[in-house]
């Protein structure tokens, strides 16, 4: 089973009403264990509870939810054919993939982010676990509130952009609705670093896939030439598929990284789901650490202990690139390069699905870019072949 969840606006839509959820899923339990998280919270309410896919489209101009939860496997109608159906009624939707953690349901996952969805989240193979219940509700809720709460300042149906596009063809950025401006006080830039850079380290979370099969399509030549080392928000068997699709978009090596690699010039290393990924220097070379060490920033893997742990490897010649993602994870790591002579350059808010890790970063000043997705690649290929400006 797998719930994908799908966020709407409407014009009369405003920040004080509460999002409204509706929940599709076979399972009786499912349904009402996500419902009761859902009408415990203060911000959300329950606006119908189905049981398959075919009841969501018939019923979903009735419902109008601004939030779906739908399951992948059910009867009449499963969710990943459910999904075009029900963005062909409100193409607003933003939809969040669930799934269990095997091979099949990732790459449904997959699947489900090339035709519009928004976000995916693995389903705890038993719920009767109180720290995976509490790990999948704490997810599912943030994920729920903060694609919402974005989706609310879209504009109106009418002018919005195409959907994105099929993960293996990501020449352009994956494009959501666009927003109405948002004011934000003049962030502080910083100079990019001195010391040319020695490696690439990328973090992103939640819109990360797409960000990243767009990125790395457009860094070739910094690849050919220096590691490139990737953490994203990701469950096990996930990150094996996200491997494979970024390995066909770069055309260049990538693989979840392995304790104790050497790290070189040519490879892209993505940090396997469920480990944290640092890098350690084993006499003169940089290698991989692999650790099952407690969440940071509730997540495993995360992005502050790649960042962190790299300085120790390249000192001040290392560049960092926060992409779309929910929460500060990355924040703390790029302070930590900034203050060691590196850099960091951030996704702009318009090009994220959610602005959280790029965004704290931008907020703390350590930013010496806060780029659209589409101009962080060129950028990097300048910085990387000298330029320092």
């Amino acid at each position: 089973m797998s719930i994908a969840l799908a966020g709407s606006s409407t014009s009369n839509s405003t920040r004080h009403e509460p999002l409204r959820v509706m929940v599709v899923d076979d399972s009786a339990v499912i349904r009402g264990l996500i419902s009761r998280w859902i009408e415990a919270e203060p911000d959300m309410v329950v606006a119908a509870s189905l049981r398959t896919g075919l009841d969501a489209v018939n019923r979903i101009e009735r419902v109008d939810p601004d939030v779906a939860v739908l399951d992948i496997e059910m009867p009449e109608l499963d969710g990943i054919s459910a999904l075009p159906l029900l963005l062909a009624k409100k193409r607003n939707l933003i939809i969040i993939m669930v799934s269990t953690l095997t091979r099949r349901n990732a790459e449904i996952s997959f699947k489900a982010l090339s035709l519009g969805a928004a976000d995916y989240i693995p389903k705890p193979e038993s719920t009767r676990e109180p720290a995976a219940a509490e790990t999948f509700r704490h997810d599912l809720i943030q994920k729920i509130r903060d694609l919402g709460a974005k989706v609310r300042r879209a504009v109106p149906v009418s002018s919005s952009p195409p959907l994105a596009p099929v993960l293996d063809r990501p020449r352009q950025p994956s494009v959501r609705p666009a927003l109405a401006p948002v004011a934000h006080p003049q962030l502080l830039r910083r100079a990019f670093g001195t010391q040319p850079p020695r490696a690439l380290l990328i973090g992103s979370s939640t819109g990360g896939p797409q960000a990243l099969m767009a990125l790395v399509a457009e860094i070739g030549a910094v690849i050919d030439r220096f590691p490139v080392l990737i953490t994203q928000h990701m469950p096990p068997t996930f990150t094996t598929i996200l491997a494979e699709h970024l390995a066909r978009s770069s055309q260049r090596p990538v693989h979840e990284a392995v304790d104790g690699e050497p790290v070189k010039a040519g490879q892209v290393y993505l940090a396997p789901g469920g480990r944290h990924m640092r890098v350690v220097r084993h006499g003169t070379e940089a290698a991989i650490a692999l650790d099952d060490g407690p969440p940071v920033n509730f997540c495993r893997p995360a992005v502050d202990p790649l960042f962190a742990s790299a300085i120790e490897v390249w000192q001040g010649g290392i560049l960092a690139v926060l992409l779309t993602g929910m929460g500060s994870d990355g924040m703390r790591g790029g302070k930590e390069i900034v203050a060691a002579g590196g850099s960091v350059i951030a996704q702009d808010e318009a090009s994220s699905v959610v602005w959280g890790m790029p965004g704290a970063a931008a907020n703390a000043g350590i930013c010496a870019a806060v780029l659209p997705l589409n101009q962080i690649a060129p950028k990097l290929v300048r910085l990387f072949s000298g330029d320092r400006a």
